[in-house]
């Protein structure tokens, strides 16, 4: 993998988590969440933040149910992902996020989302050939 960072987003209706994770210590930070309208976030405030970060990879996280089955979120996540491929002419990663979402809550509810996309980063960051699939084509 290359070195450098990555940005992780935790897709969500009304909100998406976004975290910077750094490739040469395999940890990642909290960012921000960003409000979002029916899955649509502020696109130019996600801009902003990939030409702060000039991320190596782009992350999203898969809402795959228990028994592997997708979800419509599944679906909705996987569109966001490809239109962030679009919008930004990086590779975006599909990282399987079961129970990040709960385990965040656990650790800090008041940024949840945050930290949920800080472990989809560190799951990622940690063994980057597992659990994941490339978003759908742009």
């Amino acid at each position: 993998m290359n070195t450098g960072y990555v940005l992780a987003f935790d897709f969500g209706l009304r909100h998406i988590g976004v975290a910077v994770g750094q490739s040469i210590t395999s940890t990642a930070n909290p960012l921000k969440t960003l409000e979002a309208r029916n899955g649509r976030p502020d696109w130019a405030e996600i801009d902003e933040m990939i030409r702060q970060w000039q991320p190596a990879f782009l992350l999203v996280g898969l809402p795959i149910n228990m028994d592997d089955s997708e979800s419509e979120m599944s679906v909705r996540a996987r569109q966001f992902g490809a239109a962030l491929a679009r919008r930004s002419a990086r590779e975006v990663q599909m990282v399987d996020e079961r129970l990040t979402s709960y385990a965040s809550r656990q650790a800090d509810s008041g940024r949840s989302h945050e930290m949920a996309a800080v472990l989809i980063a560190e799951t990622w960051l940690a063994e980057p050939d597992r659990g994941t699939t490339p978003a759908p084509p742009a």
